[in-house]
């Protein structure tokens, strides 16, 4: 699974084309299922695949425009199941918003359940364990958008899954169509009119979460959302260098730090925690294959290796040595599992 996983998270510094496309055809039919289940990891989140015969036709193409990350599905029928097991491996950074495009999903989540029909939309909180039936070949498009950007605590988030939003009227029939075109044509926007339909993108699914928590949407992405935006790309992109500090980051953007913080301040939480949590998730995806921590740690920007083991051990409860430890075990129990199946 590595090399594969390693191509669509960026661990291999060798690989960042857009428009990928993974097709199970690509593997003899008794392994369709296996890479299936990896492809989905590498590009989503981690959940169990289930068929009635064991194998799987299905084509997935993925594509990153600015904050939003988006992944266009072709499959067989089938069931998905993101068990607590998966939840508690950690990649539930983003909330998924999906767009069915043909057949029907019967979704379950947080104690609800719906079916979904072309056109219809639906948010899928990762934090929390989700199943999704599939008793046609379908296809579906699902956007990945962090969870700060959608301007919702968790509590709030847990009231919208497991609804079907409906294109019949209002907002709804202005987004399902716009994102699923958005989906079909993202390969041919970049730079700057990328991003901006990113953002504009990522407003009106603000606007529709607010929507169905009964809140006034009236706020597509205002110039401060905009910014914040614009500041947390500048900041991945900057990520790996040790001198990134709020200083910097408000220098670069003509703000004061005081701005700065503010915006920050309006998420729920701070510059330096923003980056520090960035900096350890991207620690943490690439410790399995490292030669080192120390090495790890100093390329994403840590000054040191005890700096980086208290800040790992305050974030996931372990220390990296622990961790590391923890995480091969449960790989090679399940890669066990596998093989006996």
């Amino acid at each position: 699974m590595s090399a594969l996983y390693d191509s669509f998270t960026g661990n291999d510094p060798t690989v960042r084309r857009r428009g990928q496309v993974l097709c199970t055809s690509s593997v003899p039919a008794g392994e369709s299922l296996e890479f299936w289940h990896d492809a989905v990891l590498a590009t989503l989140v981690g959940m169990d695949i289930s068929t009635e015969t064991g194998m799987y036709n299905a084509t997935m193409r993925t594509d990153r425009l600015g904050e939003l990350h988006i992944t266009t599905v072709d499959c067989d029928p089938g069931e998905v199941h993101r068990a607590p097991r998966f939840v508690a491996h950690g990649d539930g950074g983003q909330v998924l918003v999906a767009v069915l495009s043909s057949g029907t999903a019967q979704v379950e989540q947080d104690g609800r359940y719906t079916e979904l029909h072309p056109g219809d939309i639906a948010f899928f909180e990762t934090l929390r364990p989700f199943r999704t039936r599939y008793p046609q070949r379908f296809q579906q498009k699902i956007f990945a958008v962090p969870r700060c950007l959608l301007g919702q605590p968790e509590a709030a988030l847990a009231r919208i899954t497991a609804r079907a939003l409906r294109p019949v009227g209002g907002l709804a029939a202005l987004l399902s169509p716009f994102m699923s075109r958005l989906a079909d044509t993202s390969e041919s926007y970049s730079g700057p009119v990328a991003e901006r339909l990113a953002e504009s993108a990522i407003g009106l699914l603000a606007a529709a979460a607010a929507q169905q928590l009964g809140e006034e949407p009236a706020f597509l992405p205002g110039a401060d959302r905009v910014l914040l935006l614009r500041i947390q790309r500048f900041i991945r992109w900057h990520l790996a260098e040790p001198g990134l500090t709020p200083a910097v980051v408000a220098r670069a953007h003509g703000i004061s730090a005081r701005y700065l913080h503010r915006l920050f301040e309006q998420e729920g939480t701070t510059v330096g925690r923003w980056i520090r949590g960035l900096r350890l998730q991207e620690c943490r995806r690439e410790l399995t294959g490292a030669e080192s921590v120390g090495s790890v740690a100093s390329r994403w920007g840590f000054t040191g290796t005890a700096h980086f083991g208290r800040a790992f051990r305050r974030e996931y409860g372990a220390s990296p040595t622990d961790w590391l430890r923890d995480e091969r075990a449960r790989r090679a129990t399940e890669e066990d599992r596998c093989r006996a199946t």
